[in-house]
């Protein structure tokens, strides 16, 4: 059916944008999805006939329209004020009137979905599924939590919202420092998809050149927060490494690997200057630490200058006090590989809890880097094999491809 696909790639791209402007607008999560999953429904014989100019207005519009039909037919059975006027104001007037407040599409939904009435985790991740669009595959991932206990915190999230009240609307600035953990984490985890994505072919890449503008309002909304600064220096350290992440096969190039003469160097001195902005003001935290790893993976001058690991590694153990979670873990391991002995970091890795970890690749890469190089090839090529079938991105499975072949025949 010559519509599906538009919708397909529509309802991707724009699908997750769209409910969250619903559910900002008629103040109801549920009903924004049964009605984004109603106008879904309709476009599929519509679109067949004639594509939209602009499918995503039309499905909002179509949404909307249906939403507010079951708002009448609701009041109606419940003998309310019959005929109710859409909800004022409307997402779009909500919008445009806070474009000197929050003068980004995106943030503002984040900003609006990251409600204090949830738990930060679970702001966290209703706000990746419901403002960026990741699966709920790729939220768990993130998480390093089982699909099924992703569904239940998501679940519940929406029910405490519905028994809440609370009103979707972009907040003023007397409420952005209760929502910036769960704003800084949001981002973080959509930037993370982005990333882990060297050739940018995923569905996903966009979030990288996205997250420089992001950042850069949210460094202008909140100048004085420290960790808002040391994310901003984040992104840019690791969006000035781009031009070096894939070989000439298009594969993916380890960073420890990457040409240092093909980094951006403008970039790279936009970190920098955020970094001093943050360490001015006093007030450390866990994402200045991981920008200042990045700082020191940034001052390579060439490929000939062997990587500070002795740094890496306790700036890693500065972190564990801030975060001590399975993915610093790894990262740390990574660094003690090379400082004190594979062995000590296998030893390491082994010892974390496997709950979430079996569906996150970068362990089974690690596992298998750290065992072929104790020569425990027939092991290393099973770890290769348990990252490769969690179907990572074509730059990252050519080069677990490469790795796993170039292992000794046992």
């Amino acid at each position: 059916m010559p519509g599906r696909g538009l919708l397909d790639h529509v309802a991707r791209q724009h699908g997750a944008r769209i409910i969250a402007y619903l559910a900002a607008t008629l103040r109801d999560l549920d009903l924004a999805e049964e009605a984004f999953a109603e106008a879904c429904a309709r476009a599929v014989p519509a679109w067949a006939q004639a594509s939209p100019r602009d499918p995503a207005a039309w499905l909002y519009a179509t949404a909307r329209r249906h939403a507010l039909d079951l708002i009448r037919k609701r009041n109606v059975r419940e003998r309310l004020a019959p005929e109710p006027s859409p909800p004022e104001p409307s997402i779009e007037d909500l919008l445009v009137s806070d474009d000197a407040l929050v003068p980004d599409e995106r943030l503002k939904l984040i900003l609006v979905c990251c409600h204090p009435a949830l738990p930060a985790d679970s702001r966290a991740a209703l706000t990746l599924r419901l403002v960026c669009g990741l699966s709920v595959t790729e939220i768990a991932r993130a998480f390093l939590v089982s699909e099924a206990a992703l569904q239940q915190r998501l679940t519940r999230a929406r029910k405490k919202l519905a028994n809440s009240g609370a009103v979707f609307e972009v907040p003023g600035p007397e409420a952005w420092p209760e929502r910036l953990a769960a704003v800084l984490s949001t981002l973080e985890v959509a930037y993370g998809q982005a990333h882990a994505d060297a050739a940018g072919a995923g569905p996903h890449a966009g979030y990288a050149r996205e997250m420089l503008r992001l950042t850069e309002v949210m460094v202008d909304l909140l100048p004085k927060e420290a960790e808002c600064l040391g994310f901003a220096a984040l992104v840019r350290y690791a969006e000035a490494r781009r031009p070096a992440r894939l070989d000439e096969t298009g594969a993916m190039v380890p960073l420890s690997e990457q040409d240092p003469t093909l980094w951006r160097r403008p970039l790279i001195a936009e970190a920098e200057g955020l970094l001093r902005r943050a360490a001015d003001l006093d007030r450390p935290g866990p994402r200045q630490l991981q920008a200042a790893i990045h700082a020191v993976w940034s001052s390579r001058k060439s490929l000939t200058e062997p990587p500070r690991w002795s740094t890496v590694l306790r700036l890693y153990d500065a972190l564990l006090t801030w975060r001590d979670d399975a993915v610093v873990r790894l990262n740390r391991a990574v660094a003690l590989a090379e400082v004190v002995d594979p062995a000590v970091a296998l030893a390491q890795v082994e010892a974390l809890n496997p709950t979430g970890l079996e569906n996150f690749a970068p362990y089974h890469a690690l596992r298998a880097d750290l065992l072929a190089r104790l020569h425990r090839s027939g092991e290393a090529r099973q770890a290769y094999d348990r990252a490769l079938a969690l179907n990572p991105g074509p730059a990252e499975r050519m080069w677990l491809e490469r790795r796993r072949t170039s292992l000794a025949t046992d």
